[in-house]
């Protein structure tokens, strides 16, 4: 129990200041990454890098098999297809999102969320799709409509799928916002006193609730997801449920709160390939 207790302890000090590798007082994106792969290479040794885009589904061979097996012939291609038919409807200037984004939107998604030096904050994929939807003419969707955002989100990431992910921290500005969202993923709330890191890097691989933990590493490849084969989650969709897990008010999705904590727990899966719209238990 008292060495569980200490590896807990140094694993959120390696994760929450990157302390072996610069000053506690001096924000190094680059060093937190780089600190917890080298912590979650120790933890689970053997397993590939570019398995981490798995989340728990890594820790069994059995586990994954099921998973692959369900992707084959995935239940929920149906949501999939309607956000392609959303995808290719032109806007009211005759234009489709393939027309308006660079390289038709593939391989784009790995680049997101960004931060624009000219207008002072970050941009995310959603945003950038609702762009589009402006420029052609048209009202923009909500973050927490599934049956619109959610759907063609879901298929709009997937032409990015294999691309590696590649955040950038790059000004002054890019920087206060990754700190802003590093704050959020390693701050205790709700009831439960639960932080993010609380599960997902103190506890990934353990059990909880029936269900292995999977470590933040790779989380954001993979979203949107389907939980069960059916229920759509983009990934502030999962931040919402997560926190009302642990009996936290959730901030509002598309809440510069929850774009600041996209943007860390991003910049941490750095490197991996995307694959989006997955099963999920």
């Amino acid at each position: 129990m008292i060495v569980r207790r200490m590896f807990a302890a140094a694993l959120t000090v390696l994760i929450g200041f990157a302390a072996s590798a610069v000053p506690a007082d001096v924000p190094d994106p680059e060093a937190d990454r780089v600190a917890l792969k080298r912590l979650l290479e120790a933890r689970f040794p053997g397993i590939p890098a570019d398995d981490y885009v798995l989340g728990a589904f890594m820790f069994s061979a059995d586990a994954r098999r099921h998973y692959e097996d369900i992707m084959s012939f995935p239940p929920f291609e149906v949501d999939i297809d309607r956000g392609k038919r959303l995808w290719e409807t032109p806007f009211r200037d005759g234009r489709t999102y393939a027309d308006c984004l660079p390289d038709g939107g593939r391989m784009l998604a790995g680049h997101y969320p960004r931060y624009d030096e000219s207008e002072g904050r970050l941009i995310t994929f959603e945003m950038l799709l609702n762009r589009c939807r402006v420029a052609g003419g048209e009202p923009e969707y909500r973050y927490d409509d599934m049956q619109t955002m959610g759907v063609l989100t879901a298929y709009a990431r997937t032409l990015s799928d294999g691309m590696r992910m590649d955040i950038r921290v790059e000004s002054p500005g890019a920087l206060a916002r990754y700190e802003a969202g590093k704050a959020i993923f390693h701050r205790r709330i709700g009831q439960m006193n639960f932080s993010c890191a609380n599960c997902h890097v103190d506890n990934a691989g353990r059990v909880m609730r029936m269900e292995t933990i999977s470590p933040v590493v790779g989380q954001a490849t993979h979203f949107p997801v389907f939980r069960g084969g059916e229920a759509l989650y983009t990934i502030h969709a999962r931040f919402t449920r997560c926190m009302e897990q642990v009996r936290a008010q959730p901030f509002p999705m598309g809440s510069d709160a929850f774009k600041d904590l996209e943007y860390f727990h991003a910049y941490l899966s750095n490197g991996l390939p995307l694959k989006a719209s997955v099963y999920r238990r």
